[in-house]
């Protein structure tokens, strides 16, 4: 049989694969976060029908003559590059810019995705669509532990944030110097204890003859005064008052007349929250947002670099795990060295470029139809031979 009746089978087999990576591609123009692929051809075995010669004295040298037996797929190779971002406003989507996977956790498999369409389940963990649970490391007391183990992200509504006994609080604002004698102005304040549990501070502000005085009272029969000094309007003394464990700031506090303003600013208790919603930084730092007004560090995302991306094997739902050619996965934060930089309400668009993809369907379809003209001519150059015995 001719030789070139089996290179035009290869080529078509060769040019098929090409139209099935190309056409995969094309699929995927909107699949979030994938990455094209890129088909690669190479030259089979050839046959040797003349060795080389060495040059004689009296001779020169000649070259080989092989004849080639076709082509075949030398490798399919992943294309990596960033593709265009996507604004979604979801807090729960993810865009990585720059190198790195995220990491996540399957029936005990550890994945790799650039696809950052997570969502809460049921138990608060960040999941993909397919159920992939997003790994990281949980804070402890607003700290995020260094190093360690990766670990299922979790933001259940569950979450508290802890109730803040009160130890100081603020008051500004005006007391008039022409109030008359046995003016009161009382201002109230709600404050916690450890458990969150609230009580109502009272200052009572007095006037007398000798000038304001202040008293507290938090309604635990815990009580406090002291008399306040003013020069040019200025508060001179004393700048506190302690009633039950609580530092009540003064200073802020002037005594010009023709005004009566002073109010407590602030107190820094709080009762125990929940956790309401979070944000996502550069970094990958997950900050909660909590009914009680308190904002908190809960987690950190985990991104994970190979030495060889390209060695990395697609394991579907757009995820990847490690082989032997990809090298181990470096696990580290966004923004430190190899990694890129994270962006929470952005997707990672697919980086299929539809006008090279349509070209390669040109030349695939060209390759095909030029491999199926060899074996038509093939056939009929042994249909002339069968033809010689007539």
């Amino acid at each position: 049989m001719l030789r070139s009746l089996y290179s035009g089978i290869s080529g078509l087999r060769s040019h098929q694969t090409m139209l099935d990576v190309t056409g995969n591609n094309i699929a995927n123009v909107n699949t979030t976060g994938f990455k094209a692929s890129a088909t690669q051809f190479q030259d089979t075995l050839s046959q040797m029908t003349k060795g080389a010669g060495g040059a004689q004295a009296e001779a020169g040298g000649t070259n080989p003559a092989q004849i080639g037996l076709g082509v075949q797929v030398a490798g399919i190779s992943t294309n990596f590059a960033q593709g265009s971002a996507q604004a979604t406003g979801r807090g729960t989507d993810m865009m990585i810019s720059g190198d790195g996977f995220f990491v996540t956790s399957k029936g005990g498999e550890q994945l790799y995705t650039r696809a950052g369409a997570f969502e809460l389940d049921a138990n608060g963990n960040l999941v993909s669509p397919d159920g992939a649970i997003l790994q990281g490391w949980m804070a402890v007391n607003g700290q995020v532990p260094v190093g360690g183990a990766v670990q299922n992200i979790s933001l259940s509504s569950k979450a508290v944030s802890p109730a803040s006994a009160t130890n100081a609080a603020t008051v500004d604002g005006n007391l008039p110097a022409d109030a008359a004698v046995g003016t009161q102005l009382v201002r109230d304040v709600e404050v916690y204890d450890g458990l969150g549990q609230t009580r109502t501070l009272s200052l009572t502000f007095a006037m007398t003859g000798a000038g304001w005085t202040v008293s507290g009272d938090d309604g635990t029969g815990a009580t406090a005064a002291q008399a306040m000094t003013f020069a040019g309007g200025n508060l001179t003394g004393p700048a506190t008052l302690a009633v039950n464990g609580v530092n009540v700031d003064l200073q802020a506090i002037t005594g010009f007349a023709g005004m009566t303003t002073v109010a407590f600013a602030d107190q820094n208790g709080r009762a125990a929250g929940t956790l309401e919603s979070f944000t996502m930084s550069p970094d990958g730092t997950l900050i909660g947002s909590f009914s009680n007004g308190d904002s908190d560090v809960v987690g950190r995302v985990a991104l994970a670099n190979f030495t060889n991306p390209g060695g990395l094997e697609k394991a579907g739902s757009s995820s990847y795990r490690g082989t032997a050619n990809s090298g181990a996965a470096t696990v580290g934060t966004a923004g430190t060295a190899g990694m890129g930089s994270l962006s929470g309400g952005y997707l990672e668009m697919s980086n299929v470029d539809l006008s090279q993809e349509f070209t390669n369907l040109i030349v695939a379809q060209r390759g095909f139809q030029a491999n199926a003209r060899i074996i038509t001519t093939s056939d009929e150059v042994l249909q002339e031979l069968t033809n010689l015995k007539r």
